[in-house]
């Protein structure tokens, strides 16, 4: 078994943990988990979750997370990606695993990125087809629930549903990727496998943001 540590790509949703826990179990030593932050606001990007609940996530999951700032500017985010690998790789990293699917695109800037620094990018669900994943990570008893969903394509009503599988019937009538690789919504894993303890949300608010497009957002104010 290799004992050098390998970093994992971390947002609190379901592709990234599905994505360490097929890692772990092909034998991967998961030394840390790297999560980015917005600068301004304090949240994972793209997710939007509040940091200290990816913390604490983190923390029942049991490896130790890498929080990194960053801002919205690509060029800028290209540099402070770099600078959170390269410090992993200081720690003996020579590995990290992501959550892409089939987005090309992304995965390119990932192995071209990765490939700069000498470290190996390690995809275990790329190319799988989305429901196999989905069913998979719902088959391993993982348990997700939907935190933001782009308003044109899935209504408010989703948010704050566990993901399962009528849920996954449901995205299929409207044409979405079960997955949401596209964006289309997104997750929180609050237990599974991985998990020591699950997360109990207490408290939440329904909000509509602006972004890049307008989307529906599950804020979530109390947990433990």
């Amino acid at each position: 078994m290799n004992e050098e540590p390998v970093a994992s790509s971390w947002s609190g949703g379901k592709d990234s943990c599905l994505a360490c826990y097929k890692a772990l179990r092909a034998g991967h030593p998961i030394g840390y988990l790297l999560n980015f932050i917005s600068r301004e606001s304090r949240r994972a990007c793209f997710h939007g979750l509040e940091a200290d609940l990816i913390k604490l996530q983190a923390e029942r999951v049991g490896i130790p997370l890498v929080q990194k700032e960053v801002s919205p500017d690509m060029k800028k985010y290209e540099e402070e990606f770099k600078e959170a690998v390269s410090g992993l790789r200081a720690r003996g990293v020579k590995k990290m695993v992501f959550g892409d699917i089939y987005l090309l695109e992304h995965q390119n800037w990932i192995e071209r990125v990765c490939g700069e620094l000498r470290v190996e990018a390690m995809e275990p669900l790329w190319n799988a087809p989305p429901e196999d994943v989905l069913n998979e990570f719902l088959d391993l008893g993982f348990k997700a629930v939907i935190v933001s969903c782009k308003a044109d394509v899935l209504g408010k009503e989703f948010l704050g549903r566990v993901l399962d599988k009528p849920v996954i019937d449901e995205f299929k009538a409207r044409g979405v990727c079960p997955c949401g690789e596209n964006g289309e919504y997104h997750t929180l894993v609050v237990d599974g496998p991985m998990f020591k303890k699950g997360i109990r949300i207490m408290e939440s608010e329904t909000v509509l943001k602006d972004g890049f497009w307008k989307h529906w957002f599950w804020d979530i104010k109390k947990y433990q």
